[in-house]
């Protein structure tokens, strides 16, 4: 196995820090050693490649940090629907059955209300038909009335000038999932989506300089080599600052409700085989994805990030993206500090969130 290479070229790196360019562009591992790491198959070596992730996640990133939602409308004018789709109106009356569309007070009243917990950064998320419009009227509105960082995510349906638009009312991230780069796969799953049109998403977003979100959907039938391609792609494409692991999690009434589950302990592999390919950069586990109840995982796989996380104050009733439960703040907060390490917090505003809406 290849963790005594992993072990050693870590070890170069932190006792002579001379070469940290050279190490953020390289990573810890290659192609073919990620390909071994994905067939790791029992629990000593499981253990061993989480150490050396958590380690090197603790090095770069000395907090946790925690993203809340606000979810735009889920009018979407994509057909045919994705086939694991619960967010759009009328696809699963687990999720979002009902169309919806925040008005701009709403949006007001969410954004503050998720500051006033503690949390520092929000995800803005639209549905597809209005080539970006809807989250730059989020945007504004966040940015008006708090302090918030915020990611927007609007998939393939942002324009440039779109994405100038929201460079110019100061955007902090931009989230385009490519989800998988199997064409064959990506065409079953997402009928009514090109995957070319979400690259060229990915790509305007690096030519305007803001920071590149875009992850993996895991476990929608995809081979371990395609994960490797898909991750050396965002390595050698793209300059990427955060890629979100999503385990494909299913949503009744969906056609791909029988499809199986994607295990934590997966999700947590492919969340640390990232993690040694980019060491520096953000790795965000969603928690309707894994299992609200089962973030330890993806924090044991070397995570800096825990999304879809929802304070009590919120005024509107959210639904995860991928299946309908979503994270506590509290309970989130318990499970990062359980495990020794600190959740990136405004800790006046989570002990005042506290006294009111703790237990």
């Amino acid at each position: 196995m290849v963790f005594g290479k992993i072990e050693e070229e870590f070890k170069e790196f932190l006792e002579s820090r001379r070469k940290y360019n050279e190490f953020i562009k390289n990573g810890l591992i290659d192609e073919d050693e990620a390909l071994k790491l994905f067939k790791i198959d029992n629990w000593r070596d499981y253990l061993k490649l989480f150490d050396i992730a958590s380690r090197v996640r603790d090095y770069f990133k000395k907090k946790i940090e925690i993203t809340s939602t606000i979810h735009i409308t889920n009018i979407c004018h994509v057909n045919p629907k994705c086939l694991y789709c619960g967010f759009a109106a009328g696809t699963s009356k687990e999720g979002y059955y009902e169309p919806f569309r925040l008005t701009d007070e709403e949006i007001k009243k969410s954004a503050i209300a998720i500051e006033e917990s503690g949390i520092k950064r929000v995800s803005c998320s639209s549905a597809h038909g209005y080539q970006g419009k809807e989250v730059i009227r989020a945007l504004k509105i966040v940015k008006k009335y708090t302090n918030l960082e915020v990611l927007v995510n609007a998939g393939a349906d942002l324009t440039e000038e779109s994405i100038k638009e929201l460079k110019k009312y100061g955007i902090d991230t931009i989230c385009c999932n490519l989800e998988t780069i199997n064409e064959n796969l990506f065409k079953k799953v997402k009928p009514g989506e090109e995957l070319e049109d979400r690259i060229r998403v990915c790509k305007l977003v690096n030519k305007y300089d803001i920071e590149l979100s875009t992850g993996l959907l895991i476990g929608i039938g995809e081979s371990y080599e395609d994960r490797v391609e898909h991750l050396f792609y965002l390595k050698n494409e793209l300059n990427v600052g955060e890629i979100p692991i999503m385990g494909f999690n299913p949503y009744k009434g969906t056609p791909m409700e029988n499809h199986p589950k994607c295990s934590a302990l997966e999700q947590a592999k492919t969340i640390a085989i990232t993690r040694l390919i980019f060491p520096n950069i953000r790795i965000t586990s969603p928690t309707p994805t894994i299992g609200a109840e089962l973030v330890q995982f993806a924090l044991f796989g070397g995570a800096s990030n825990v999304a879809t996380v929802i304070p009590k104050n919120h005024p509107m009733n959210v639904k995860g993206v991928g299946n309908p439960k979503t994270g506590n703040l509290e309970e989130v907060v318990k499970m990062i500090m359980d495990l020794g390490l600190k959740p990136k917090l405004d800790w006046r505003r989570y002990e005042n969130y506290l006294k009111i809406y703790g237990k």
